[in-house]
Formats: C-alpha cells, sequence, structure tokens
C-alpha cells in the first residue's frame, strides 16, 4: 500500500514534473524580477488563451480577487449581493468587508449548485451583483442564472475557485467556468486544480473597461506610478508563482482527467450502495472534482469519517457549517427562505481523497473501507 493517502498529493505531484518546474523557478530567480516580471504577462495571456477570455489579471489570490471584483463594479455599503449559503466563507466575506449584505440562496440538493428559483426570488432594487459559485467542480446552470441577470440588469461574478477548466455546455451560452458572467475570479491556492506553491488568484472579463479598472484597482488604484485615480489594493501574483503557473498550466487538462479518472472508480466501487449518493453530473457541464463529495445518511459524515481515519484515510466536510449559522454573519446578511437544504447538506455531505496522484491501490483501498463502513 502506497502510504500515507494524501487528501491531496502536492508532494508527489511536484516530483512528477519538477524537471519541468525547477528550470522555470531558476530562471525566474535567475532574472531577479520577482514582482510583475515577464512570467506574470506571459501566464495571463496564457490563461486567456485557455479560456478564451480577453483579459486575465493576476492578483495575489481568490478572496482579493472576489473583493476587486466587487469595487470595479462600484458595491457599495447598502448594496445587496446574492450569492449561495452553501460555499466557502470568502465568497460572502468580501460582501461583507465593502459594507454590502449578503442575501444567501439555498443550494441544490444533487449538486451543491445555487437554487436558480430561489435566486429569482431574492432580487430587490438594491440588488447589484449576484455571485453564483460552481462548487466542487461542476458548473452552475449559467442559462437560468444570466437570463434572471439579464432580465434585471445585474452583472454576474462567477466564483471559479473550484471548476478552473470545467466548460459549460448550454443552450444560450457555453464557455469555460468563469467566462460567461461579466467578471469570472479563481484561486490558485496550492490545493486547487491549478495551484501555485502559494496563494495566487485571478479576475477574467471580456469587458475592456472592467479590465481596465481591475488592473487600476489591484495596482494600488494608479495607472502611472505615484498617481492615483481611486482606492485601490496592493494585489499582485509573484512572478516565481507565475513562473510555476505556466508550468502547470500545460498539464491542467491532463490533472483534470487525472481526476476524472478518480472518480470514475469511486462511482463504480460505490453503484450498488444505496446508503451513497455518489455526485451528480449535470449534462450542461463538465465536473473536474475539485473534490468527490458524496452525500451519506444525515448524521452519518462525522461517523464515516472517523471511521475512515482509524485506518489512516484521511477526509474532509466541506462545509461543517453553512454561511447564516457563523458567527461573523449573525447580523447584517438577509436570508431567502429557511435554508434547509444547507444545513441537511453539513450532515452528509463528506468529501474523500480527489487529486492527480492517487493509485488505483490507494483508490481500492479508500473505497473498499467506505463500503466497510456500510456493511458492518
Amino acid at each position: 500500500m502506497n502510504l500515507p493517502i494524501q487528501m491531496v498529493d502536492l508532494q508527489t505531484q511536484y516530483q512528477r514534473l519538477k524537471h519541468e518546474l525547477e528550470p522555470a523557478i531558476l530562471k525566474a530567480c535567475d532574472q531577479a524580477n520577482y514582482i510583475n516580471g515577464p512570467e506574470v504577462k506571459v501566464f495571463a495571456e496564457n490563461l486567456a488563451s485557455f479560456l478564451n477570455v480577453k483579459h486575465v489579471i493576476p492578483v495575489a489570490n481568490g478572496t482579493d480577487a472576489l473583493q476587486i471584483a466587487l469595487m470595479a463594479l462600484e458595491i457599495k455599503p447598502g448594496d445587496e449581493i446574492i450569492t449561495p449559503n452553501f460555499t466557502f466563507i470568502a465568497t460572502v466575506e468580501v460582501i461583507a468587508l465593502l459594507g454590502a449584505t449578503p442575501v444567501l440562496v439555498d443550494v441544490n440538493p444533487d449538486d451543491f449548485n445555487i437554487n436558480v428559483e430561489q435566486l429569482a426570488k431574492a432580487i430587490t432594487r438594491k440588488t447589484k451583483a449576484i455571485i453564483p459559485v460552481h462548487l466542487y467542480g461542476q458548473c452552475c446552470n449559467m442559462d437560468a442564472i444570466l437570463e434572471i441577470a439579464n432580465q434585471h440588469n445585474i452583472p454576474v461574478i462567477e466564483d471559479t475557485a473550484q471548476a478552473l477548466g470545467a466548460t459549460y455546455y448550454g443552450q444560450l451560452y457555453s464557455g469555460k467556468a468563469g467566462t460567461m458572467g461579466t467578471i469570472g475570479c479563481t484561486s490558485f491556492f496550492p490545493s486547487k486544480n491549478l495551484g501555485c506553491f502559494g496563494d495566487g488568484g485571478a479576475l477574467f472579463t471580456n469587458d475592456d473597461h472592467l479590465a481596465e479598472t481591475i488592473r487600476c484597482i489591484a495596482n494600488h488604484g494608479s495607472k502611472v506610478k505615484y498617481y492615483h485615480q481611486r482606492i485601490g489594493v496592493n494585489s499582485r501574483l509573484d512572478t516565481l508563482q507565475a513562473a510555476i503557473l505556466n508550468v502547470k498550466l500545460q498539464h491542467l487538462t491532463d490533472f483534470n482527467q487525472r481526476r476524472q479518472q478518480a472518480a470514475k472508480f469511486y462511482d463504480e466501487a460505490f453503484a450498488t450502495i444505496k446508503e451513497i449518493d455518489i455526485p451528480a453530473r449535470n449534462s450542461f457541464s463538465d465536473h473536474i472534482f475539485h473534490q468527490y463529495t458524496i452525500k451519506v445518511p444525515e448524521g452519518k459524515n462525522l461517523q464515516l469519517q472517523e471511521h475512515l481515519k482509524n485506518h489512516k484515510i484521511p477526509s474532509m466536510i466541506y462545509y461543517p457549517l453553512p454561511i447564516h449559522r457563523q458567527e461573523a454573519f449573525r447580523q447584517n446578511i438577509r436570508c431567502i427562505g429557511q435554508l434547509k437544504i444547507s444545513d441537511m447538506l453539513t450532515k452528509s455531505v463528506i468529501s474523500l481523497p480527489m487529486h492527480t496522484e492517487l493509485t488505483q491501490e490507494q483508490l481500492s483501498y479508500i473505497t473498499e473501507k467506505v463500503i466497510e463502513f456500510f456493511r458492518t
């Protein structure tokens, strides 16, 4: 047995790619151009080509990307931003940081993405943006979301931190995750499908004016050094991280296919276990499995997690507490309905190891122990 099994095995991936990564890192070090070096521009161009989008603006991390997107849309205190309740805190945190009001909508029980019927009901005259989250690696229903947004002239910020490289195949819209809305945002946190060796992020848009505004905001609100047109932030992708991402971007399609192959193994192993709901696949989207998240009978996820831990298998519960129950958001939020699905999912979901280096032996062992839990 290839132990220890990792939730995300970055070390083995590095060993496999080090013959490409190390020369790129050393080249950047030799140039000693650590801030806004040439690799940053090259990476932005390469990612724009991969996504088929006009502008990619690299920034320091995915949370900054979301905040800068809202700032570029001139979100002000009192504005309402609609987003799913079942997501990582960053999506909602940036709304509150700008003094706007998060409007929390429940998610679908099968694909875990935003419920478009509730989204439509959440819109008021104060609604200034919608942030759908492509959770776990699969696109939201962008046809429905964009149709609603266009009817009300509301911009859409796609949070694609978990779905970079997934493709949406809609009847009205199609394209890579993050490229169909007004602005797309992503993270290059090391565990992401495209991850660097630290923090990193980017914004994408086809709007020339917005791209110029985003670049200005990310650079202290400045277009010309020491002259500041607006209030901005300091958010840059390091040259070293861009050098790493340039190498790894060439492997992103392979990374995603490796994850899909591991997911297929899990699917087939769990096919006859009635207590396990495998991840739903929508006909309108690829699933690139940032996470492989199953549903088990309510209240069993923690027990399964303990069982796996006892057999040296890591797992995670994304997320153990929905946003509306977080202490930080006891006030200054607006909830649509009772958010019962979010509450149910916290007691039902569990994510199994998912990364590019999983072996058949590891997958067999993991699935064997999961099945053992339900048969003993």
